[in-house]
């Protein structure tokens, strides 16, 4: 894992992150509901996972902007910025209701993503241990799906004052609407790393990630 130090004296969000992680220690969360309509074609068109070719359009999104790359070293009280960034999945034993995570390393290449998210997720399946490892996972964010519900909103809430930079992002299932598959899609972000326009460029890459891989036009 690669990581650089975040220059504060040329940061363009420094008077910002100043605010929100000395003075107002929050994070902000949105709900959006996305069009997965190209997408969910695109996987019975090539016999792939809908879950996994989301989770792939997802990591490509979140690795195309540092603010969505930051971390804090609490022993150097020190903005680092990862060079990549990698999806935790929960998959979920109906058996137990229990959950297994699966960390699933990132990579651009989609074929390659694709083999290591199956390969990973198979592996989960085959224990009931829970397997989280955050200590030596830093640079990953968690990336949970909730099948179960088509659901309108959906709040993470974090300790006050936790300066916690890895996005959160989970989704619902889809529904038709007008024809469109939609689906509810939540990203949560640390106030002192992201704004409302930077989430909002979350969905829109997301958006563009689809539209890259399904080969739709946009």
């Amino acid at each position: 894992m690669q990581f650089r130090k975040v220059d504060m004296e040329t940061y363009y969000r420094r008077g910002v992150f100043r605010h929100f992680s000395e003075d107002c220690k929050c994070s902000v969360s949105i709900t959006n509901r996305i069009d997965v309509t190209e997408l969910r074609a695109f996987s019975k068109r090539t016999g792939t996972r809908f879950y996994i070719n989301f989770l792939y359009c997802l990591s490509h999104a979140l690795n195309a902007r540092e603010d969505y790359r930051l971390a804090w070293d609490w022993q150097t009280e020190t903005l680092l910025c990862w060079d990549r960034i990698h999806p935790t999945q929960y998959i979920f034993h109906e058996d137990t209701e229990t959950f297994t995570v699966a960390y699933t390393e990132y990579d651009p290449d989609y074929r390659v993503f694709y083999a290591r998210a199956e390969a990973d997720c198979e592996a989960a399946r085959q224990t009931r241990d829970y397997g989280l490892d955050s200590a030596a996972h830093p640079n990953w964010f968690d990336a949970s799906c909730v099948p179960w519900l088509s659901y309108d909103a959906l709040h993470v809430e974090l300790p006050d004052g936790y300066l916690y930079f890895s996005p959160i992002v989970n989704w619902g299932a889809y529904r038709e609407e007008n024809g469109r598959f939609r689906m509810p899609v939540t990203v949560r972000l640390n106030h002192a790393a992201a704004d409302g326009y930077q989430i909002a460029r979350v969905f829109q890459l997301l958006e563009q990630a689809i539209c890259e891989l399904t080969e739709s036009v946009c």
